[in-house]
């Protein structure tokens, strides 16, 4: 077909328009449109406007009786000039219609902050873009922006994202953070900044978990820990086993929110003001949960490889062992050396199943190093949970 262009997938059938649409090839458009149509078997209709420069009333009125025939059309990857026209005739309040996504290039681009589903760079001095690892991440992408306007609105500094594009075969969000570092940044580029990065992430912790958060609106951490350790049932002794899921079961429902991932890459300081950023990962739960997640960004992930460390943030293990024991000192602030201690093996017991469960559905059992790092977790878990009899503190 010269007009169109047509693509049948498993579950739609596209239709891409091209060029110019207008009185003059209308009727030619809607003749090959409709002979397209024979082969679409019921599969919901798409319109591709990837190629589409213009359309006109004419072109308008085609896609108007198409939307009559087919109420679940769709009209995607318009460009601007062409989403004007639909949006000044009212076409977007009719009909799903979706703009294009700009291209953004992150080649040679430096990496400023790293979290569990996507990488964060710096496009130009004023511009970061968070890029999903999923290439599917469009909805994961109106997730994490509802979460930041909610952790925005209930008092958290963050940064919202204020466009979505294309990077690749993924998707990015682009944010605007102007002059802002990364705390790892920070310690990089000055070491002797290291007590006051570890302070001022330290208060912005004690923040967000003082933050309540109405029931339903974030993940439950508890439920998702618990599905860790079912699980773990087929890996670990019954007795093991058992006892883990029934510590995770006593800590009580809390509803004030946790960060999920945090670390020195996903806390920036912008002109003096502390921003959080990588805001997928919000959830609601015992601050416990939240120390699991940071002993194995500090630890956790590199106790047998600290090259890991140096991989991940930019520091040595070395630095990470001292992030990690200021931060619970400053965090727990008056309570005894014994206690922090006591409090440590609470978080780093959630902190080894989660990695076990992370490697073993990695397949660590078909590598050396994976078979190394699974046994480690075992051989923790097992310490741990004979002298663990509480996750509370």
């Amino acid at each position: 077909m010269e007009l169109i262009d047509v693509k049948k997938h498993e579950n739609e059938f596209v239709v891409c328009l091209k060029g110019h649409i207008d009185s003059n090839n209308a009727s030619e458009v809607e003749k090959e449109i409709t002979e397209a149509r024979a082969e679409q078997n019921g599969l919901p209709l798409v319109i591709d406007c990837s190629d589409l420069e213009y359309i006109s009333s004419a072109g308008l009125r085609i896609i108007l009786r198409l939307k009559k025939e087919c109420p679940d059309l769709s009209v995607i990857n318009v460009n601007s000039e062409v989403y004007e026209i639909f949006d000044i005739t009212g076409f977007t309040q009719m009909m799903s219609i979706s703009k294009a996504y700009r291209k953004v290039s992150i080649e040679g681009c430096e990496v400023i902050g790293q979290g569990a589903n996507g990488k964060v760079y710096r496009i130009d001095p004023d511009t970061i873009v968070k890029v999903y690892y999923d290439s599917d991440s469009l909805p994961d992408i109106q997730r994490e922006r509802e979460l930041a306007r909610t952790a925005l609105i209930l008092g958290i500094p963050t940064a919202i994202p204020y466009d979505v594009v294309k990077v690749g075969d993924s998707y990015g969000s682009v944010y605007e953070l102007l002059n802002a570092k990364s705390f790892a940044q920070l310690i990089i580029e000055d070491p002797s900044r290291l007590d006051e990065v570890i302070g001022m992430s330290v208060d912005l912790l004690k923040k967000i978990h003082a933050t309540e958060v109405n029931e339903g609106v974030m993940p439950d951490m508890k439920e998702v820990i618990l599905n860790w350790a079912d699980f773990l049932k087929d890996h670990l002794p019954e007795e093991q086993s058992a006892k883990l899921r029934k510590l995770i079961e006593e800590v009580p429902s809390d509803l004030h929110m946790l960060h999920g991932d945090y670390h020195i890459k996903n806390v920036m300081l912008q002109d003096d003001e502390v921003l959080l950023i990588d805001m997928d990962t919000l959830c609601t739960g015992h601050p416990i949960f939240e120390f699991a997640s940071i002993f194995n960004a500090y630890q956790g992930y590199c106790e047998l490889d600290h090259q890991n460390m140096m991989d991940f943030l930019g520091v040595s293990y070395e630095i990470g062992t001292e992030i990690w024991n200021k931060t619970l000192k400053l965090y727990f602030d008056g309570r005894s050396e014994e206690e922090i201690l006591a409090i440590a093996d609470k978080a780093k017991l959630i902190g080894y199943s989660r990695i076990l469960r992370r490697t073993i559905r990695r397949n660590g059992y078909d590598t050396e190093s994976g078979r190394a790092l699974i046994g480690h977790c075992k051989n923790r878990i097992g310490e741990l949970l004979e002298s663990v009899d509480t996750l509370l503190y």
